[in-house]
Parts: structure tokens; sequence; C-alpha cells
């Protein structure tokens, strides 16, 4: 389940739906109802927070927002989208990190999920992060 007030119009999820899980944009939020309506590859159809979850952060889905991979030979690994950047110390090593975008700089010390790093760079750049 993902808490209804992380989730904002753009963002990746998994719907359950009669049984089955479907990846998905969030297309709009009804915050009277707490319903959020996800365009999967099928339909676009509302849901309740319950019945959404969250995408793991990996290198996967990084490549799906066209960020391009650099190994430093320090050890490093970089992934990079214009001047943003996400640094992990090792490979595959999502539970703590950097993300940083000019002078902004933050240290995430925990997993987290795609619609999160969809939210921290909104914030950071003022561009959503898409898959286009």
């Amino acid at each position: 389940m993902i808490k209804f007030s992380e989730i904002k119009p753009g963002d990746y999820v998994m719907a359950e739906y009669e049984g089955e899980l479907w990846e998905g944009i969030v297309s709009e939020l009804n915050k009277e109802d707490k319903e959020v309506c996800v365009q999967t590859e099928v339909q676009e159809f509302w849901f309740k927070p319950e019945e959404l979850r969250a995408i793991p952060l990996n290198e996967e889905q990084l490549i799906k927002f066209n960020f391009e991979k650099e190994t430093n030979g320090d050890g490093w690994i970089k992934y990079k989208k214009g001047p943003f950047r996400i640094a992990l110390r090792a490979e595959g090593a999502f539970d703590d990190f950097e993300i940083w975008y000019r002078e902004d700089r933050r240290h995430i010390k925990h997993a987290i999920h795609v619609h999160e790093l969809q939210n921290h760079y909104y914030d950071m750049t003022k561009v959503e992060l898409g898959r286009n």
C-alpha cells in the first residue's frame, strides 16, 4: 500500500486488479474519496490506495527513465540524467545513496520506490520525471 499523501499525478505505481498487478501511471487524484486514477496498458481505472503497490527503485527502473550509467574507478556507480545525479557507493546499493541537482544534495539512507524518486526529482528540478 502507498500512502495517499505520497501519490502525485505522473507517478508510476503497480495497481492490483482482479488479483493481477498492472504497472501504470497516476493520471488523476480524487482527494474527496481518496481514490487514484491509474492508466495501465489496458485501461484507465480508479483504485483505492490499498490496491496500489510501490515499484522498488533499481537500475532497471532508472534505465526506463533514460538515466545513463557511469562506473567510476573508485567503485562508485553514477546515474545521470542531464544535471541530475544519483551516486551509489557500490553496485545495487539503493539503500544508501546520494542524489543531487546543482546545489541541492540529498543523502538517502534507506531503500526508496520509483514514485519517491519521481517526487524528489520534481522537488529538486521542478520538472516531472517521465519515461519518454
